[in-house]
This record gives structure tokens, sequence and C-alpha cells, in this order.
């Protein structure tokens, strides 16, 4: 049987907050960090008060919610996350989001390959028919990842968010299970 959370450069893994709570708020006092990642100012929060975040996250036990570390696959390093999010089992769908906190692995293919994994768990697992995300428009670098592993435009929100005085679009792309099945690139399992 295979490990079906691996890859050929990273793997999956479910850590405790202890265990994440240093590493994202170290990533989030980059503020370029936070800004690829969310619509919202930049925010820094203590390795304390993100444990304690992460904690009551989990306390939900929320299956609508699957988050996993990305972490090398040689030294172990963890560099960063991936979930699925607003999970629907009735429609078959998901948004996904992804974050490499270790600028050293940016630009690399660890992020493509991360996503590869978790769009073979999405459909080969969870059997989902469609995964979408949401990425900025100032973000060219991973719309290029996304589309390397099978998403497509869908629509744009134009001017939907406002960073240093200007007005950016919103790109919503995704993948549907065939497309992805035609798309496959082989990956180790």
């Amino acid at each position: 049987m295979s490990d079906l959370l691996r890859g050929e450069l990273v793997r999956l893994t479910a850590e405790n907050p202890e265990v994440m709570a240093p590493c994202w708020s170290r990533w989030s006092q980059d503020t370029e960090w936070f800004r690829l990642l969310d619509s919202d100012p930049p925010r820094l929060f203590s390795e304390k008060k993100r444990k304690e975040w992460m904690e009551k996250d989990l306390e939900k036990s929320d299956t609508n919610e699957l988050f996993f570390a990305i972490r090398m696959l040689e030294g172990d390093a963890l560099i960063g996350f991936i979930g699925l999010f607003n999970l629907s089992k009735q429609h078959g769908d998901a948004l996904v989001a992804i974050a490499l906190g270790e600028r050293q692995y940016w630009g690399n293919g660890y992020g493509t390959e991360a996503m590869r994994v978790m769009l073979r768990y999405a459909f080969d697992e969870l059997n989902l028919r469609r995964v979408g995300l949401i990425v900025f428009e100032y973000n060219p670098r991973a719309m290029r990842s996304y589309e390397k592993v099978g998403f497509i435009p869908e629509g744009r929100i134009r001017g939907a968010m406002l960073r240093e005085g200007r007005r950016w679009d919103w790109q919503y792309m995704g993948i549907l299970r065939e497309e992805w099945l035609a798309k496959q690139v082989p990956i180790a399992r």
C-alpha cells in the first residue's frame, strides 16, 4: 500500500499546536508572507497566542476543514501548511489554501508538489469532484504553480482588495476531477 500523503519532495503531516505555533509565529513576522496568505492586514501574534488559537480550532472538530503541515522528505524540516476548507461532501467540493513559510523553499517546486499530494488525497481518498482556490492578482508565482498542477482560472472579483493604495483582483481558480485525472503527473506513492 502506498503512502497517500507523500510525494517525491514533501509529505503532509498532522502536527500538534506546540510544534506549529512557533513556526507560524515566526512566519507571520514576514509581512510579505502574510500578505500572500491572507487578505487581512498583517497581524503579529505571539507564539503563545498562536498556540491558543490553534488549540481552540482543534477543539471545534470541524469536519469541513482538514489541515496538514508540509514537511521536507530530506531532513524533515517543517516548511509550511496546506488545508482543505469549506468541504462539502454533498457537492464534492472544497477550497484549498497553501503557504510555505520558509523563504528558502519558495520557487523550488515544493509548494507545487504539496498541492499535487493534496489533490491526490482530495480526489482519490475524499472522492471530491472539484477543488477551488482564491489567489491574489499580485501573486503570479502562485498562479503559475497552481496552473502546473491543473487549476484553471474560473473568474475574478475585480478590485476586491486594497494594498498600498491600489486595488487588486481576487482570481478564482479550480480543478475538476476529470481535469486532474487527465493531467496526472507521476509522484511517489
